[in-house]
């Protein structure tokens, strides 16, 4: 059952990456869509598993399939290498470590709102029951 779970996610989160890297594409040749992506996902997965390892639990599969299938399929770490590399290699070296630097910082600085928000939305919850 897990593995159909991530299977179906990944087909899911590939499309969704897919459908809005061609919708946003890369502006003036930096990879905003790939990092659009990855900010997202750095959000929504750190939310989710945290929202789901509290109050509210979900089967495992569930878990799996939305986490790994399609957040995992929806980000993309090589990806961001590819797009850091033609950078530079295009000799923009600024516009490199930008790209590296804003998937970082506001990866992780997501990442952690995403925690937070699960935290809030969990006390809420205890509160009000």
């Amino acid at each position: 059952m897990n593995f159909l779970a991530v299977a179906a996610g990944g087909f899911i989160g590939a499309i969704l990456r897919y459908g809005i890297s061609e919708w946003m594409g890369t502006i003036h040749g930096f990879p905003a869509d790939v990092l659009i992506i990855n900010l997202v996902g750095s959000f929504f997965l750190a939310w989710f598993y945290t929202w789901t390892s509290g109050k509210v639990h979900f089967p495992a599969s569930i878990r799996l399939g939305v986490g790994t299938g399609i957040v995992g399929a929806f980000t993309t770490f090589s990806t961001f290498c590819i797009n850091f590399w033609s950078l530079w290699t295009a000799d923009l070296w600024l516009e490199s470590v930008l790209y590296v630097a804003l998937s970082i910082l506001l990866g992780t600085a997501l990442a952690f709102a995403g925690f937070a928000l699960a935290e809030w939305q969990q006390k809420k919850g205890r509160t009000n029951a």
